[in-house]
């Protein structure tokens, strides 16, 4: 077995490993606007839950070589404290992947990628009506672990608003089969949720 002490490789070369290795990973297609409500939205891979009381997730704008700074995305919950998290699902796979271009801050991705956007109930930024689950959150913190390329902030958002899909949910229990979420792995590759077994927590014997 190998083994690699990051100090010794380039942070692109650690990135390939890592994003091959923590597998699969959900997607967050993020919705914000900025001060003057500018629209933009943006998927993260780098995303998962924090805890149900009070319910909080977590997702995280990285530093790009090409950008060298902050993301639309990230400067806008900076500015709003405020956002979306809409879940990915194979149905709208090919309209998240055209929000992950890198374009101008003034190009709304909704119609860059044909999503619709629908009111929130709570917060500012639009929901994406295609979304079979949504989130609005309000932002609770942002830890900056490095902002050099390669970086990453966390950001840390209390969910005060759930949208669910009619007929998606049963007692508060997702139909994974009607989900039908993706997930990524490494590079171009992503996966479809279909093929899934069960296995039952064990419980202590006395």
């Amino acid at each position: 077995m190998g083994s690699f002490d990051p100090e010794n490789y380039s942070h692109s070369d650690i990135y390939k490993l890592m994003v091959g290795a923590i597998v699969p990973r959900p997607i967050a297609l993020v919705s914000t606007v900025d001060e003057n409500g500018i629209r933009n939205l943006a998927p993260f891979s780098y995303f998962t839950a924090v805890c149900s009381s009070p319910p909080t997730l977590l997702f995280c704008p990285a530093v790009r070589a090409s950008t060298q700074g902050r993301k639309d995305t990230l400067r806008n919950v900076l500015s709003t404290e405020e956002f979306v998290v809409n879940v990915v699902s194979w149905d709208i796979a090919s309209q998240m992947n055209v929000t992950s271009a890198e374009v101008a801050f003034e190009v709304d991705e909704f119609e860059l990628s044909g999503l619709t956007p629908v009111a929130s109930a709570v917060v500012r930024a639009p929901r994406v009506a295609e979304s079979p689950i949504q989130m609005e959150c309000k932002l609770r913190n942002v830890v900056t672990i490095s902002e050099q390329v390669g970086g990453a902030s966390i950001v840390i958002g209390e969910i005060i608003r759930f949208h669910v899909r009619e007929g998606l949910m049963n007692e508060f229990k997702i139909d994974p089969d009607k989900f039908n979420a993706i997930g990524r792995m490494g590079g171009p590759t992503y996966i479809r949720t279909l093929d899934r077994f069960e296995m039952e927590r064990p419980k202590l014997r006395n």
